[in-house]
């Protein structure tokens, strides 16, 4: 069935410092629901009596629903009004993350986490709406400073959930989570502009356009997996730490699992620097820079990995590298045109989460079988073949 297009004047609004704040605001709390359960496995583990390695699927298959979520989605905003899609997301994020609170079983909690995922799209709606909002010499800033604010959601959210399970039962930081949608959609509801899709095509044609997209554009295909590479290394970190910090080796709780979140938003607050970097130097430039910068994390991370000096400085370079990659990723899709702007973030991003999902699952395998030392040649081995993609099929834009 054909979604009609309707115009509406309200496309004309203009990004202002006000919505700018609410939307960056929004988004670092709706891409936490995403996180959240990464200081937790341990805890998970015990509660629903499975191993590690079992309780990391449902980091995974958050992921997994996000990556989902994106391919599904993200089309919808170039056909239909953004701000009703984007609350009726906000809702379904409130319902699966109850479901978690109340799940008594390790399968509802896996359904759940996969809804997470799937609901949580809501700042890759966001993103596009906002550069669509900007002038075009301050898009590169206006993406840099939204995905900073993601990347301190991400970072803080590993911070407060990590402390809650250190205190509290686990569960708790998902009925929070909910309690933070809900007002979410309240403010949302009454400070987004309508806004409606530039595309008048199918919803079935635009899923299938976006092969045809792939196709088109080979900067698509080379950002799509240099940014699944850096999410796999990012993930597979995030993952892994987990069990090494609450091993046999440093001991510790949950709570000090999340405070690496701190150290991280060094990575963060660079990002609008990374941003006005892309705009001026371009992103071939800062895309091999960041690359490099990741390959040092894990170089770091292999020698004083066992020495907490060792993993901070690794954590500071890691976000760093990866925060600025995905910044300078999303400055160059977003220079192929308004009209396919929602499906080539798709493309992208259902590619960069299916990499992370992939970087959860290794970083748990590895560690089980093979220790920090294997979690490590998995981010070095990821960062391998970005380079590799980036030198051969990167053109400048």
């Amino acid at each position: 069935m054909e979604i009609k297009n309707k115009k509406n004047n309200s496309n004309s609004t203009v990004l202002n410092k006000h919505l700018f704040l609410i939307m960056t605001i929004s988004g670092a709390l709706i891409v936490a629901n995403i996180y959240y359960i990464q200081p937790l496995l341990a805890q998970i583990a015990q509660y629903y009596h499975v191993s590690k390695g079992y309780s990391s699927l449902l980091a995974t298959l958050t992921q997994v629903g996000y990556a989902l979520g994106l391919l599904m989605i993200l089309p919808l905003a170039d056909i239909i009004e953004k701000r009703k899609l984007i609350l009726t997301m906000l809702l379904g994020a409130t319902f699966f993350l109850l479901l978690l609170f109340f799940s008594p079983t390790i399968l509802i909690a896996l359904i759940a986490s996969f809804g997470i995922g799937f609901c949580s799209v809501v700042p890759q709606l966001l993103i596009p709406l906002a550069v669509q909002l900007s002038k075009p010499n301050e898009r590169g800033k206006i993406i840099g400073s939204l995905i900073g604010g993601l990347l301190i959601g991400i970072l803080l959210s590993r911070v407060v959930s990590g402390f809650v399970g250190k205190y509290t039962v686990w569960k708790n930081m998902y009925f929070i989570a909910a309690c933070l949608m809900f007002l979410l959609w309240i403010g949302l509801r009454f400070s987004l502009p309508k806004n409606y899709g530039d595309s008048s095509v199918k919803y079935s044609a635009s899923l299938t356009s976006m092969v045809s997209l792939i196709k088109r554009f080979s900067v698509l295909r080379t950002s799509a997996i240099v940014g699944a590479m850096s999410f796999l290394a990012f993930s597979s970190f995030w993952t892994a730490l987990t069990f090494l910090l609450q091993g046999q080796h440093y001991h510790l709780g949950s709570d000090a699992t999340g405070l690496f979140g701190l150290v991280g938003i060094v990575g963060a607050l660079f990002s609008k620097t990374a941003g006005k970097l892309s705009d001026r130097k371009g992103t071939r430039f800062t895309i091999g820079l960041n690359i490099l910068i990741t390959i040092a994390a894990y170089i770091v991370f292999s020698l004083w990995g066992f020495q907490l000096w060792g993993l901070i400085l690794g954590v500071i370079l890691l976000d760093l590298g990866v925060q600025s990659n995905n910044v300078s990723n999303q400055a160059r899709i977003h220079q192929l045109g308004d009209q396919v702007r929602n499906r080539v973030t798709s493309v992208y991003m259902v590619s960069y989460f299916l990499g992370g999902a992939l970087g959860s699952w290794l970083g748990a395998f590895s560690f089980q079988y093979f220790g920090w030392l294997g979690v490590c040649v998995v981010g070095l081995v990821s960062q391998i073949i970005a380079g590799c993609v980036h030198l051969r099929k990167c053109k400048p834009i």
